[in-house]
């Protein structure tokens, strides 16, 4: 089970690595939001409806090689587990 475990944790841990390396910065949609709700025309005498703040995500230029490798490090400490451990 601690195998598994450690090997999902790396997985995870490389493919947020590798995401961040891909992006430049990421929006997330307020909680509710639709795509319909963001392209509403104005409301009442033209005034246009209060729309939520998005958040705006921006990964640090260490997290992706740090991330990548710290998985890569929990990934190969995974292999080296034995299969039972004291059984």
């Amino acid at each position: 089970m601690w195998k598994a475990l450690f090997l999902a944790t790396g997985i995870c841990l490389s493919v947020l690595g590798a995401e961040c390396l891909v992006i430049e910065r990421c929006y997330l949609k307020p909680k509710g939001q639709t795509n319909a709700q963001s392209t509403a025309p104005p409301a009442l005498l033209g005034a246009p409806a209060p729309s939520p703040q998005r958040r705006e995500i921006v990964p640090p230029e260490w997290a992706p090689w740090s991330l990548m490798a710290a998985g890569a490090v929990v990934i190969l400490y995974s292999i080296t587990l034995p299969k039972r451990i004291g059984g």
